[in-house]
């Protein structure tokens, strides 16, 4: 059995407090959740359900703050910050060791067949999992594979990484035309 190759920040641990820029895709780029129209995204009953259940996330994980997120019609983006207990109140962006440095500015794609609880990849998981059962459940769609396998993540080093992360996030719709995502549905 061939094992895939991990794509992930060597020795980082994806647990600990920090700043993260994720993007899950749809399975096959479906625009699955909606369309652009002018410059702002229409979320269809699917489309719905994905933002219901991100924002769901930070209410049942005590670990995890949402920050700026979209759906848009192949895919969401959105900032999660991973926050200890005792972090909580002051922790905004991932440690470095480096000053102002990203570890990792490209997006890569995340797989891992070990998830430790807590961690982004349990995180993500999860989230992909509950939109799946809500959609197959409540809409009757028990044959639609919703999501593409991994997701893409970027540490958000210092404020105005996350600040232009959060820039790219509200800009997002408007841009779709432009989109390295973008689908034209015919």
């Amino acid at each position: 059995m061939r094992r895939r190759r991990t794509l992930r920040l060597h020795n980082y641990d994806y647990r600990q407090s920090g700043a993260y820029f994720v993007t899950i895709c749809t399975y096959e780029a479906a625009c699955l959740f909606g369309y652009v129209t002018d410059g702002e995204m229409i979320l269809n009953d699917i489309g719905n359900i994905v933002r219901d259940e991100w924002l769901q996330t930070s209410h049942i994980r005590s670990n995890v703050q949402l920050d700026a997120f979209v759906v848009m019609p192949n895919h969401i983006h959105g900032i999660i910050h991973i926050v200890a207990i005792e972090d909580r109140a002051t922790q905004r962006v991932a440690p470095t060791g480096k000053s102002g440095h990203a570890a990792q500015i490209d997006h890569a794609p995340r797989r891992s067949s070990s998830l430790q609880a807590g961690s982004l990849g349990a995180i993500v998981g999860q989230f992909k999992s509950a939109v799946s059962k809500r959609c197959w459940q409540r809409m009757g769609l028990s044959d639609l594979q919703i999501w593409q396998r991994g997701y893409y993540d970027s540490i958000l080093q210092n404020e105005r990484i996350l600040n232009d992360a959060r820039r790219y996030i509200g800009a997002n719709p408007e841009r779709w035309f432009e989109d390295k995502y973008y689908v034209q549905v015919r």
